[in-house]
């Protein structure tokens, strides 16, 4: 029967036809101004962005360079623009608890205007507070005081002085105080006339000084609370006038927040504070260095002071806030500290924002690969989620790290919608690691990598080159070029009825191809010059290809690429290095004998071999015993190798290729060493397709090509994967003279065929067995013969493994 024919020339690749493009360059295309492709991604974001409970924060997952960033900023920006602006937030000192500020909120703007207007009570409160005290109305009220407290004073001297001359005796001040003497005839009376008075005039004078003394002694006693009450009626008296110069300033500015009760309450603070502090004020400005733990003037004035936290006055709508450095501080906030006389302190006026206090009121945009990299960033985000609240805290303090006066200041209540931006890798791990992530981010807004390449689609996609090119100032680009360009997006995704939407690729495409442009000297971008933008692209990238194809020229890499050989087959690979990926054919060799049934992988053996390659081994495995051996034990020892591999082997698109080669052991049938084959083989022998099929294809191409095409050479594919072809220009035009051919397979069986001449062969529904002089009955023959020799043995008592031991 004939064997599976090769692809025709325009199978291999899915051109653009650039007379198909309604225009002549971009020029005349308008800015795209919808996101093409993501449907499902802005339903998401539509959905995540409106619904307000709480848990519905957005994770936005797909591959680096889809433009997450720009799709999502643009879309929030434009949702926020007909949102409220929040609040200001502003910090106050706290008058009852020093060490934990107050929060206002105030309307977008009236923030910034409280500060200057708290500013400016400040400097009011520099002169009126002394101009009050030096008025005469204070200096006549604190004289009458004072005169009072003398009159008292003098008054009770005068009453003792009084009482004293009634009983002949007089009161003196001397240096050392106050004493009482006798006075006979105006005089004093001297010690010695004094004893020569008699006794009991004496003990008269002696009583009565002694009562005097002790009526001296309770004036003396009452002196320091007349001076108290004094200077406490001085100090009401300076209350007073304080109240009076403080009273119509503050009642001004309250009058501007009446709607504001909190602002009003902290008016009234200061106002206490201002009072309660008039001593200082009347010193003034000769304690204005020290510090605010003395109680200094300047630092008395700093506590009437604001500190705007967000200004939110110039804001139109919502604020949609993205933080490149998400650590803890960037997010929740910090607390400055200042060093004064060797010590740290710090104040309300040291709060500093985070990123969640700006984006309050509206969207937080995070990277969430640089969340995670940030020590407690995450665990911090997370616990003002579940609040609702912003907590500025310390980490130094929480961990002890720094032992300071720190401040606790008062929650910001929290109403924020947060974007996570990230790859699925991360989304899934969080999911299935982190119960938190389920609970605080809801809505997952899946990115499309591609979508349907079509005529109405192709114009999109032009659309959206102008769009770029435009932004990006770059040189427009003509028909041809634009038609190249979707080419190259539909290679990109490996796939000819599928583009990419992977934005920063095509933005690097059309700046690379812009400036290969201008090196010409043209004023578009043609065809041309994408083209030699892309080879460029692949020159700068290819160093180890180039090394390993120089390896096979020189035989140093064993592979032929003619003639027929037993056992050994050419494979295909992909090799990823960074962003450039490339194809290159591996020797795969089998041997068979006698044996239990094993099929061994050498790679697997040696630890070289990944999972699913030993998946795929096990396959084929089973897959001889269910064709060959149905009825008998599979008497078989097989092994399986790429041969010069010396690093990890995974996948299982070489398992057409193993299955072919120890096939060909098996019917003792040699195989063409000018095809190499590419696919993987379930048990019912039918092949399934892989990827990276047009570097595999373009890889054992440029080894032959480089040898010499001989029209026998080509590459068998999963028919599966004909859709994905988007070979190079060289690959077609050697397809196309009939030098090189691809051929589609959907069966094992026929990659037989293409490799050895011979048929196949089907089971017979009737008798059971393969067609004589076919490969699956050469195949068959050979297994029955290793079970009836196998059988022999057994009976004979000998082992057939060749090991002395039994298998059973």
């Amino acid at each position: 029967m004939p064997g599976p024919q090769p692809l025709p020339p325009e199978s291999l690749y899915q051109r653009c036809d650039p007379r198909e493009l309604p225009f002549q360059t971009t020029e005349e295309l308008e800015d795209l101004e919808r996101i093409i492709g993501q449907d499902r991604a802005l339903d998401a974001l539509h959905f995540g962005a409106g619904i307000r409970s709480e848990g519905f924060n957005l994770f936005v997952l797909g591959p680096n360079g889809m433009g997450k960033h720009t799709v999502v900023q643009h879309f929030l920006q434009e949702r926020a623009a007909g949102e409220p602006v929040p609040p200001d937030l502003c910090y106050a000192h706290n008058f009852e608890q020093s060490n934990r500020p107050l929060l206002l909120e105030l309307p977008p703007g009236r923030g910034v205007q409280l500060r200057d207007d708290l500013d400016q009570l400040i400097e009011e409160l520099r002169t009126a507070i002394p101009a009050t005290f030096e008025s005469d109305e204070h200096q006549s009220r604190i004289h009458e005081i004072q005169q009072e407290f003398n009159q008292r004073q003098e008054e009770a001297f005068q009453e003792i002085q009084q009482e004293a001359e009634e009983r002949g005796i007089t009161l003196l001040q001397t240096p050392a105080g106050f004493t009482f003497a006798p006075v006979q005839e105006g005089e004093v009376v001297g010690p010695e006339e004094f004893q020569k008075l008699d006794e009991e005039e004496r003990k008269r004078i002696e009583a009565d000084i002694a009562h005097l003394q002790e009526r001296l002694q309770w004036v003396l006693r009452q002196i320091p609370k007349w001076r108290k009450e004094s200077q406490e009626k001085a100090q009401e008296v300076n209350r007073e006038m304080a109240d009076f110069a403080v009273g119509h300033l503050i009642e001004g500015f309250k009058s501007e927040y009446a709607d504001h009760p909190d602002v009003r309450a902290h008016l009234d603070a200061i106002k206490q504070d201002v009072i309660d502090h008039v001593n200082t004020f009347r010193r003034g400005s000769a304690q204005a260095e020290e510090s605010e733990e003395d109680g200094g003037y300047e630092a008395l004035l700093r506590r009437y002071r604001l500190n705007v936290l967000v200004d939110n006055g110039g804001q139109q709508g919502a604020p949609v806030h993205y933080e490149d450095l998400p650590t803890h501080h960037h997010l929740v906030g910090r607390v400055e500290h200042r060093a004064e006389q060797g010590a740290l302190f710090t104040d309300f006026r040291l709060i500093r924002e985070g990123a969640l206090h700006r984006a309050n009121g509206g969207y937080l945009i995070l990277d969430m690969r640089k969340l995670l990299m940030q020590p407690f960033a995450w665990e911090s985000l997370k616990r003002a989620l579940y609040a609702n609240e912003i907590r500025i805290e310390s980490l130094e303090q929480l961990y002890s790290f720094l032992a300071t006066v720190t401040l606790e200041p008062e929650p910001v209540p929290l109403n924020i919608k947060v974007v996570l931006l990230g790859d699925r890798f991360l989304y899934y791990l969080l999911s299935e690691y982190d119960p938190d992530f389920r609970e605080l981010f809801k809505v997952q807004a899946d990115f499309e990598e591609d979508f349907e390449r079509s005529s109405e689609n192709n114009a999109l996609y032009a659309q959206l080159i102008a769009t770029l090119a435009r932004r990006e100032g770059l040189l427009p680009l003509d028909r041809t070029g634009v038609a190249r360009v979707i080419e190259h997006a539909a290679r990109l995704v490996e796939d000819a009825e599928r583009l990419s939407l992977h934005s920063g690729n095509l933005a690097d495409l059309l700046r690379e191809s812009n400036f290969w442009a201008r090196e010409a000297g043209q004023e578009v971008v043609r065809a041309e010059d994408v083209q030699t933008a892309i080879d460029k692209q692949t020159y700068r990238s290819a160093r180890i290809r180039e090394r390993l194809q120089r390896s096979i020229q020189q035989d140093v890499l064993m592979i032929d690429t003619a003639g027929s050989k037993m056992g050994q087959i050419n494979g295909l690979a992909v090799l990823q290095l960074g962003d450039f990926a490339f194809g290159r054919p591996n020797r795969i060799t089998a041997t068979a004998r006698l044996g239990d049934g094993q099929v061994v992988d050498i790679e697997r053996e040696a630890e070289l071999g990944g999972s699913i390659h030993s998946k795929g081994v096990m396959i084929l495995s089973n897959f001889l015993a269910a064709r060959y051996a149905p009825e008998h034990r599979l008497s078989l020892s097989a092994s399986l190798t790429f041969e010069q591999s010396y690093g990890l082997v995974e996948g299982d698109s070489a398992s057409v290729a193993e299955l072919c080669a120890l096939l060909s052991v098996l019917a003792d049938a040699p195989l063409r060493q000018s095809l190499a084959v590419t696919g993987s083989v379930n048990q019912h022998g039918e092949v399934q397709p892989i990827g990276g099929v047009n570097e595999k294809i373009e890889g054992f191409f440029d080894v032959c090509s480089k040898r010499g095409l001989s029209g026998e050479q080509g590459v068998v594919i999963p028919r599966a994967n004909v859709g994905h072809l988007m070979l190079r220009a060289d690959v077609r035009q050697a397809a196309e003279a009939g030098t090189f051919a691809i051929y589609p397979i959907s069966r094992v069986d026929e990659a037989l065929e293409l490799f050895t001449g011979m048929e196949a062969g089907e089971r017979d529904p009737e008798t059971g067995g393969f067609p004589d002089n076919t490969i699956n009955r050469l195949v068959e023959r050979q297994l029955e013969r290793y079970a009836r020799i196998h059988r022999q043995e057994s009976a004979d008592g000998d082992d057939p493994s060749g090991d002395g031991q039994e298998n059973g």
